[in-house]
């Protein structure tokens, strides 16, 4: 069986995770805002992509299993990373009383991070077998979860939060945001049919918002565009279930 290894569209995927890559080895450097940058460099060719494959009409089932893969490794490991090192023993976020009252115990926390990338993973997996996510999303997407993660590493690695409390906030994101990714929730994609107002209204919308927010607070709207994207999600979901039905 041949394969047209190198469309745009593949090109495009490799792109993604090359960038990935890079996200990794910012992270473990510590620059934490450039690891940001790729990260979004990373979901931009993800979006374009799919763009390309439909704009060509060169979907594949090779394109296919290329972009899970890279998508795993750009908003599947890159998110865990950024919160293991978010969740490190050296970070102000775990305060040293913590540590010399429960040492071992609070030191093992940071591997509740690689949940993101198992969640991750089996979204993925389970998103390339779901014949009804062709024009939504059921749970939130791996790039959504990865850019709230990022936005959140780079808020706090800017204020330094040292109160106890917050280790715990942390664990509760983890754990929601797993949950999040595999919830039998729907949530609006940015797949466009076309480009007219009329039916893309919410998607323009929350891309006018998003980008005010980005231009206001930077790389810390992050955290605040996504948990946005979520609420208007599940405000059009509560929204349409209340609607009787025509039929």
């Amino acid at each position: 069986m041949r394969f047209k290894l190198f469309s745009i569209a593949n090109i495009l995927t490799l792109i993604n995770a090359f960038f990935g890559c890079c996200a990794l080895v910012m992270l473990f450097s510590a620059n934490y805002e450039y690891a940001f940058y790729c990260t979004l460099f990373s979901l931009v060719a993800d979006f374009f992509d799919g763009f390309a494959a439909r704009k060509f009409n060169s979907n594949s089932d090779l394109g296919k299993q290329l972009d899970s893969l890279a998508d795993a490794i750009s908003f599947g490991v890159v998110p865990g990373v950024a919160v293991f090192m978010l969740l490190q023993g050296n970070s102000p976020l775990m305060p040293e009383e913590l540590f010399t009252s429960y040492g071992l115990l609070f030191d093992s926390v940071k591997f509740l991070a690689f949940l993101i990338p198992l969640f991750s993973i089996l979204r993925l997996a389970k998103f390339n077998l779901d014949e009804r996510q062709s024009d939504h999303f059921i749970g939130l997407a791996t790039p959504a979860n990865t850019i709230f993660w990022m936005g959140y590493l780079a808020l706090h690695n800017a204020h330094q939060y040292t109160f106890t409390g917050h280790i715990f906030l942390v664990v509760f994101l983890i754990l929601m945001s797993s949950f999040l990714l595999i919830a039998e929730i729907p949530m609006f994609s940015f797949k466009f049919k076309n480009y007219q107002w009329k039916g893309n209204e919410v998607r323009y919308l929350f891309l006018l918002v998003s980008f005010a927010l980005f231009l206001y607070f930077k790389v810390f709207a992050a955290c605040m565009v996504v948990l946005l994207y979520i609420v208007l999600s599940l405000v059009i979901h509560m929204t349409k279930r209340k609607v009787p039905s025509s039929e």
